[in-house]
Formats: structure tokens, sequence, C-alpha cells
């Protein structure tokens, strides 16, 4: 009786432990998304509207991102590891346990596509007529309300498309078309809208894994090397800045000399010397910005710190090539032992076992060590896409569309930076399967299974129940699957199409290691010839 008292009390002792390290987790969330947008927003173009959508619409991605782990540790904390369930765990508590983790998904999702086809595209719209000085504020909102319906008519389509869109088919085929209509909604009402939904979020998962292919994978090698490598020594640059001013002011005086006799200069020479006069201007900008720089006191600070970085450096391409190596075994096991494309390819029981799917379970032994590598996880996909972000810029096909620069990002930039990164968000719930799918399937749960023993004493064979890992295999009575798996898994062709995607998102990492291997050392004021929104009189510290 007293150890049943006191294992109770350590349960109860874990699950409170449990929710205190996710609303501290929250309490962080909020923190990292204010100090992040305040960051790189623009201080001469701040509005508030775009600063709170921001935070926001990020808070919300990374706090969705937080419920995995709590779905996987809920599944795994109702069994013990001999593979029966607890004696609290009953029917009743268990599917309450479910329904709450699936309508905390419902909420999360739910507000996600309230951000990504109301919110954001309003507030995004709002801001490109303000630029405008003519309009008012009603044209603004008229205008911004018109784009957004385009958006919500998207959204609308979507949830349509998945609530209707049969995942059984009746079982008779010689019913009528009315019949056909009611079983699409008997079925409807039976998910209870799951279907709907999750056809939207897979939708947006899809353009979060082409975000991921283009900005993450290159992010995984870009910000380990330049952490490495480090910038450019801002008196070097000074130096050769300098050499420059002289070698063009040269040719400037070559070029007006030739008018000196009263002769005009020809229109060729009038163009050369508008472009002479041109990069004079950005090198006496670049020479301000560098002095600036050069007498910093971060710049001593960074450079105090240049063999932390390089440890960091080391360190993040070490986690990379992990990463990508569980991922190609993971993808490469599904290619050999899946069920084939109908399936999403799934696996039935893993066969090629990977890093990060044995040291997951092997973690979630010790709580809450499994839930905090995650989060680490997550925050890597996080820093690493921004600096994929950060590199490349924000294109539209071949067109230019931002620059994201430390305390120099537009309002509209900031926002389209926020809506990729919470797509690439959601795609790192299913990263996070592809690298352990067993792990996110059913955590540390166990079955019991039948074997045949032989016993000395007794001439003759007994049954004993073995526990065994719960896989695709296990009996649905024995091991619940986590709601994620749910969402991620509702539709095969989806999960077919993240599978393809993983093998992009390999190619894509090693032509972004091979680039960032061959490229120099970055310039300590990168961004000063381009942009063409600092002020001459607001210089800025532009290393990292």
């Amino acid at each position: 009786m007293a150890a049943a008292v006191a294992a109770a009390g350590a349960a109860s002792a874990e699950l409170v432990i449990g929710w205190c390290i996710f609303g501290l987790l929250l309490l962080a969330i909020l923190a990292f998304c204010w100090i992040y947008v305040r960051k790189y927003q623009s201080q001469r173009e701040s509005e508030v509207v775009s600063t709170i959508t921001a935070i926001f619409s990020l808070a919300i991605a990374l706090i969705t991102s937080a419920l995995l782990p709590v779905d996987i540790f809920l599944v795994s904390y109702m069994k013990n590891q001999n593979g029966t369930f607890k004696d609290w765990a009953n029917g009743n508590v268990s599917r309450q346990i479910e329904d709450t983790v699936l309508y905390g998904y419902y909420t999360l999702y739910s507000v996600i596509l309230f951000c990504v086809f109301f919110w954001i595209p309003f507030v995004y719209f709002y801001y490109e007529e303000k630029d405008d000085d003519d309009t008012g504020k009603c044209t603004q909102i008229k205008t911004a309300l018109k784009y957004t319906l385009g958006f919500a008519v998207i959204c609308a389509l979507l949830l349509l498309v998945g609530a209707f869109v049969p995942l059984n088919v009746p079982s008779n085929k010689n019913s009528t078309e009315w019949e056909k209509v009611k079983f699409l909604f008997e079925e409807l009402g039976s998910s209870h809208g799951l279907a709907a939904l999750s056809f939207s979020i897979s939708s947006l998962t899809l353009i979060g894994m082409l975000a991921a292919i283009t900005y993450t994978a290159y992010g995984m090698s870009a910000l380990p090397l330049n952490l490495i490598k480090g910038t450019r020594s801002a008196t070097y640059e000074r130096l050769e800045n300098t050499e420059d001013i002289e070698e063009v002011e040269q040719h400037i005086q070559t070029i007006k000399s030739k008018s000196k006799d009263g002769r005009p200069l020809s229109a060729r020479d009038k163009r050369a010397l508008k472009q002479f006069e041109e990069r004079l201007r950005t090198l006496r900008k670049r020479k301000r910005h560098l002095e600036f720089i050069e007498n910093s006191w971060w710049t001593k600070f960074c450079g105090a710190l240049r063999p932390l970085k390089i440890i960091w450096g080391i360190f993040f391409i070490l986690v990379a090539l992990l990463f990508v190596i569980s991922l190609f075994l993971s993808n490469l096991d599904k290619a050999l032992h899946s069920a084939g494309i109908d399936s999403g390819f799934i696996i039935f029981g893993a066969n090629l076992s990977n890093p990060l799917n044995m040291l997951l379970p092997l973690l979630q032994t010790v709580f809450p060590l499994d839930y905090i590598l995650i989060t680490i996880i997550i925050m890597y996909f996080i820093f690493t896409s921004m600096a994929g972000i950060r590199n490349i810029g924000i294109w539209f096909f071949w067109i230019r569309l931002y620059k994201i620069r430390r305390g120099r990002t537009r309002p509209q930039a900031l926002l389209f930076l926020c809506m990729i990164l919470l797509l690439i968000v959601l795609h790192t719930s299913y990263m996070i399967y592809s690298l352990a799918p067993q792990y996110v399937m059913y955590g540390s749960q166990n079955y019991l299974i039948e074997s045949n023993t032989t016993s000395d004493d007794h001439k003759g064979n007994s049954t004993l129940s073995v526990p065994k890992r719960c896989d695709a295999n296990a009996p649905e009575d024995q091991c619940t699957v986590t709601r994620t798996y749910l969402f991620l898994h509702k539709f095969w062709f989806f999960s077919a199409a993240y599978y393809f995607g993983n093998w992009a998102f390999l190619g894509v990492f090693l032509i972004g290691l091979i680039i960032s291997c061959c490229k120099g050392k970055k310039s300590v004021i990168e961004g000063v010839d381009e942009d063409s929104d600092i002020s001459d009189d607001e210089p800025s510290v532009y290393s990292v």
C-alpha cells in the first residue's frame, strides 16, 4: 500500500514538473520571439501592428512545436516499461488525455491558419498601401481586405477539399449519388473535422518543406562555416577601401581634365563620370561605416569571443552532419523496407537504425532530457533557417523581394520572414519524425508479446509475456499513437511528397556545403554596397 502511494506521488510529481517546464518554455518562447523580432526590424520604419503580428505568429509556431514532446511524453507516461498500462491509465483517462492533446492541436493549427491566410496578409497589404502617401486609412483597409479575401478563398478551398476527400470508400458500389454524398458527411462528422484541418496544415507543411529545402538546408552549412571562417578585418578593409577611393578619384580627375579647354565631354565620358561619382559616394559611405566599426567596443568584444565562435561552428557542423546521416539512413530505410508510395512510405518496424532514433528513446528514460533535446533541435532549425534567409534573402522565383538585415528590415520583409519561419517550424515536426520515426509515433511505449520458453525443471514449453518496443505492427489496443502522427499521416500523398523532399533537402545541403567552403570570408559591413536605405549618419555594426 505504501509503495503504491509512493509511486502515485512520484508520478504526480513528474507530471507537475513536466507542466512547469512547459510553462517556463512558453515564457522563454515569448521572450525569444520579442528579442528576435526587435533585433532585425528597422528602427526608422518600426510599426507597432507589424511588430506584434510578427512576434505573435512566430510564438504560435514555436508553441505548436513545443506541443510535440508533450504529446510524446503523455502517450509514453501512460505505460510502464514492462509493457503494461499504469493503474490510472484506464480507457476513459487515456481517451481524455488524447482528446486534450488533439484539441490543443485543433486550437493552435486553427490560429496558424488564421495567421497565414488572414492576419499576416492583411497587415502586409495594409503597409504596402501605406507606402503611398496619397491613400487614406479607409482606402488602405479596403485594399488590404480585398487582397486578403483571395487568401481566405484559398483557405476555404483547402478545408473543403480536406473535408470531403474520402479516406474510405462506400462498401456498396451500387449506392446512389445521394448515398455517396451522405457517406461523405457522415465521415466528416465522425472525424470531427480532423481531415479538413489536417489537409490544410499538411498543405502549409508542404510549402514549409520547400522553404526548408531552400533556406534551412543551406543555412545548416552556411551558419557553422561562417562562424569558423569569421569576417574580414575592419582595418584591412578600410585600407583597401582608401586605395579604391584614391583610384576612383584619379579616374574622375582624368575625365574632368578632358573638358578643361572648354570642350564638352562625350556621351561615353559622361556616363563613365556618373558611374565613377556614384562609386565614390558608395566608397565614402563604406569608409564611414568601417571607421565606426573599427573603433566600436562591440567589434573588440566580438574579437575576444572569436575562439568561442570557432568552437560553436565546429559543434554546429557536427550536429548538421549528425542530422544528415540520420536523415539519410531513415530515408534509405524507407526506400528499402517501406510499404511503398501508396502508403506514404510508412515503415513497419525499424530495419536501419540511425543515431537520433536510438538516442531519443534512451534519453526519455531520464526525464526530461528528450524534451530538452527536441527543443534544441527545433531551435537549431530556427537558427539555421534564419541564417539561410539572411544569406539568400526573400525571392519570388528570380525576383529579389527583400533583404534581411539586422536593424534594417522593413515591416513587410519582417512579416514575410515570420511567415517563412512559421511554415518551416511546421515542417520541423515531420523532419523530427523522419529522424526518429518510432519515437514520434509511440515514444518509449512497450507492449507484451507471448514468447515460448523451455524450462529445465518441467520438461516442456511455457508461455511468457515479454515486453517489446511499440512499432507499426503493434496491436492498436496496446500502443497509443501520438496525435502528431495522425496529423502528419492522414493523407498518404503528403507523406510521399515529404519523403522525396527529404532527398532534395540532403542534395541542397551538400551543394550548400560545397558553396560555403569555396566562398571567402564575409565583409564586416556586408550589404552596405546594396542597401540604399542605410543612413550615412547612422552607422551600424554588421558583424555577427
